[in-house]
């Protein structure tokens, strides 16, 4: 809470009251909510943060008043401490570890931003050739794993199936299920870096009916991906450093994304002390939503649904302001960011080259180029902050890779998959960690006396 600032919160019949105040007799002496209930007052300490938003601690509500506080979606709630990303959505900033991501996605590799991610610092030359090869080491999986792949039907979403096959690395991996055996977790942690990879691309070569193809140890964490997706086993692989480059990109820029919803089940998940592996598969799991990692699939459907009727962008502006006409604009607007999202301005800046090379004058993205200059001047979408997110490009880049949209969820897990593992290590590793136990506002009928069904 800023110094000076105070603010009362009331109840209609005067019953709750709440005062913030900040002592100022000593620097030293913490800021304080006090929260009336009845004739009783509770002082609930205010936690600075490092930047950002400070938390009233209401630990002691339950236990003191009785009472619990309704926050749907959490949006006002912090489950935790942490000390891995700074997301400041009013500024459109966003750092992993104190590094501004420009800078990350400019200048490092996605296993850098990984070790980052997990360990706290950037690695040096050695700790990074080190850590590299300890995730070549444990690319191939077992051919009894890969026979599991063989049980699903071609049909089914990769997100399924990859779901299923992390959750599964615990079979096949069940000495590793100690969180707190710090060996059982690193050797983990470099199993998911390592296999994930393979398991996906499994997953989508099930899809078409095609054998997996063997990691090659001897490419780069992306190159490897592309070749395990999209090599002919029967002839040579060269690997497009364009292509390369703007994979690395996407990943990093997916890393970590603070407490959102696949996170914040990771953390749920791993707070009962599951293991590594079926905690990932918790967060994967959350990710496939539409309103989380699905997203961006639902972008490029709207831009291929603009270009069918004609590529009126215009059309579907006037569409997406009319509250009766079910079409919207998908990619625009974020739960956190009110600006304009600093991942869509390095995955826009990557789109145009790779777009430009592989398609010519791609008309997707000449309608998405269109819709953002909407965006940044239509008093309407200013006015409502509903700027281009991450998921505005991405799908673009992805399609321009070669992968069909049922894969876009997928490539934002294996993104998404240190920032997982990272908070779920972080979480371990705090004392005041406890198990997840939301409460509720119970609503439901008061108690009633059985009816024997005779009676009903």
């Amino acid at each position: 809470m800023p110094r000076g600032l105070r603010s009362e919160l009331s109840r209609t019949e005067g019953q709750y009251s709440m005062t913030t105040s900040e002592r100022v007799s000593s620097a030293a002496e913490a800021q304080v909510a006090r929260l009336r209930v009845g004739d009783k007052e509770l002082a609930l300490p205010i936690e600075p943060a490092t930047e950002g938003q400070s938390a009233i601690n209401i630990a002691p509500l339950l236990k003191d008043t009785g009472l619990v506080t309704l926050d749907y979606g959490y949006a006002n709630t912090a489950p935790t401490r942490s000390a891995i990303t700074y997301l400041d959505g009013d500024n459109g900033i966003l750092r992993y570890r104190g590094y501004p991501i420009e800078e990350l996605a400019e200048s490092t590799t996605f296993l850098e931003v990984a070790y980052l991610l997990i360990y706290g610092e950037l690695p040096n030359a050695q700790q990074l050739a080190a850590w590299t090869d300890q995730i070549r080491h444990h690319t191939w999986i077992r051919l009894a794993y890969r026979q599991f792949f063989e049980a699903f039907p071609t049909e089914a979403h990769p997100m399924a199936v990859v779901a299923s096959a992390v959750s599964g690395l615990s079979a096949f991996y069940p000495g590793s299920g100690n969180p707190h055996d710090a060996a059982d977790v690193e050797l983990a942690t470099i199993r998911l870096l390592a296999k994930l990879p393979t398991i996906a691309a499994a997953a989508f070569r099930r899809t078409r009916s095609e054998a997996p193809v063997v990691p090659d140890d001897d490419l780069e964490y992306e190159a490897n991906f592309l070749k395990m997706i999209f090599a002919d086993p029967s002839k040579p692989w060269v690997t497009d450093p364009e292509a390369a480059h703007a994979l690395r990109v996407l990943l990093i820029l997916h890393a970590d994304h603070e407490q959102n919803c696949s996170t914040s089940t990771v953390r749920m998940v791993g707070s009962s002390l599951a293991n590594l592996y079926v905690s990932m598969s918790g967060g994967i799991a959350a990710l496939w939503g539409p309103l989380h990692g699905g997203a961006n699939q639902e972008v490029l459907e709207m831009l291929e649904a603009i270009a069918a009727d004609g590529g009126d962008v215009a059309k579907a502006v006037r569409r997406a302001k009319d509250k009766d006409d079910p079409f919207r604009l998908m990619g625009f607007g974020h739960r956190v960011y009110k600006n304009y999202d600093p991942r869509a301005k390095i995955i826009k800046a990557a789109a145009e080259p790779l777009l430009m090379k592989m398609h010519g004058d791609d008309h997707l993205l000449r309608i998405a180029l269109e819709l953002e200059q909407v965006a940044l001047s239509d008093p309407y979408f200013v006015d409502h902050k509903l700027y281009p997110n991450v998921d505005f490009y991405s799908g673009l880049i992805y399609r321009a890779l070669g992968f069909p949209t049922e894969m876009f969820t997928v490539l934002f897990a294996m993104g998404r998959l240190p920032g997982w593992i990272a908070q779920w290590r972080e979480m371990m590793h705090d004392p005041q960690a406890r198990i997840g136990r939301p409460r509720q506002l119970y609503v439901g009928q008061p108690r009633r006396s059985f009816v024997p069904l005779d009676q009903r």
